[in-house]
């Protein structure tokens, strides 16, 4: 087995590992090592919807998206790589009066962090998206800062900056031990080398809870799959459509290619079928030409979990984006690379450590689709 050091391993390569690998070189942390099980965004994040968006209900969340829609919007002239950003924003549809309610305050809340977010009647969510049913909503709400990219081409653009700097990043190499001696991290083990080092940043998805498992640590996120169906066919809808949200159903669609991609909480087409054909009749004549599923992991209150470990030391975790964790990448990847390399953070996320759920600080984040 290879012995080898490292100042910083990273474990997972999805955005947020990607990200967190970039930033640390970026501050001039140039001795590190990503790890990943499978292959680069292998796992949720390139089966991912891709979705960027401000319109949140819990303020640290929304100041997480700005700073990431601002490295999302000025990807291209960073990196020189063409991540596919379309600010096309996010149409919210909404059909009962609680979540008007909500949603009503939410855009408040937005508002005072200059989100240019706002309220639509139904005849105006009409404008934008003519084939959707109409007949029960109540209101929606529309945020032209919203949108997509690729998150593939993300993490190939992050992982190969980072390796320019002088990171290290082996695919296939999937963690079974994390050494620990007098409370530290002490080294990390995969089947083909054991590396030394003082700093472990756990960003594995789903797969962080075992990983945690082995410095005796319990991060409480599970995953819930969730699938994504393809349509070849665009159903007269607009070239240029918003990520569209059903938000009592999840049911959701956007434009891809000459096509439609659309899912929800579903598992199967035939389950998806009620509630999409609903919304949007057009789909009940459009062939599915494929499919696919990624994990979401689920926090407790659907908040992520990041911060570091107080035993042992020096174990960084980020998890539990319960479905916005590729957007949110650039923010948390940058705050996990000051954490490692010692800076003041540029925000303040403490609010979203693992010690909220014994401490009895838990923030439920509502707008999970």
């Amino acid at each position: 087995m290879a012995q080898e050091f490292a100042e910083v391993v990273v474990i997972g390569g999805g955005a947020m590992g990607a990200s967190t690998a970039y930033h640390l070189t970026a501050l001039g942390v140039a001795d590190v090592v990503l790890l990943e099980r499978d292959a680069l965004a292998g796992g949720s994040t390139g089966r991912s919807a891709g979705g960027i968006r401000a319109q949140f209900a819990d303020e640290l969340n929304i100041r997480i998206a700005l700073r990431s829609m601002a490295e999302f919007e000025t990807f291209d002239q960073r990196f020189g790589v063409d991540i596919a950003f379309d600010p096309c924003g996010y149409l919210f549809l909404l059909d009962n009066e609680r979540d008007v309610a909500r949603f009503r305050a939410a855009l408040e809340l937005q508002a005072a962090h200059n989100v240019p977010s706002s309220e639509l009647t139904p005849s105006q969510a009409a404008e934008i998206v003519p084939q959707i049913e109409t007949g029960d909503l109540l209101a929606a709400t529309y945020c032209p800062l919203d949108g997509r990219a690729t998150p593939e081409a993300v993490v190939a653009a992050y992982a190969e900056a980072a390796r320019a700097r002088g990171a290290r990043i082996f695919q296939g190499e999937a963690v079974e031990r994390i050494h620990v001696r007098n409370g530290r991290v002490e080294a990390v083990e995969t089947p083909s080398r054991r590396i030394a080092t003082e700093t472990v940043v756990c960003t594995a998805g789903v797969w962080t809870r075992g990983l945690a498992a082995l410095v005796r640590l319990d991060v409480p996120v599970r995953g819930e799959s969730r699938w994504i169906f393809f349509t070849p066919e665009a159903g007269g809808l607009p070239d240029r459509v918003p990520l569209t949200i059903d938000f009592t159903t999840s049911f959701y669609f956007h434009r891809e290619g000459p096509g439609l991609a659309f899912g929800g909480r579903e598992q199967t087409a035939e389950e998806l079928a009620g509630p999409a054909t609903r919304r949007l009749p057009v789909l009940a004549d459009l062939p599915i030409q494929t499919s696919w599923w990624g994990y979401y992991e689920m926090s407790p209150d659907h908040n992520a979990i990041v911060g570091e470990s107080a035993d042992p030391g020096r174990f960084l975790y980020a998890t539990g984006f319960s479905g916005h964790g590729f957007q949110q990448s650039p923010a948390v990847g940058e705050h996990l690379a000051e954490l490692v390399a010692g800076r003041e953070p540029t925000l303040d996320l403490s609010p979203f450590s693992l010690e909220r759920f014994t401490s009895g600080a838990v923030r439920e984040e509502q707008f999970v689709i």
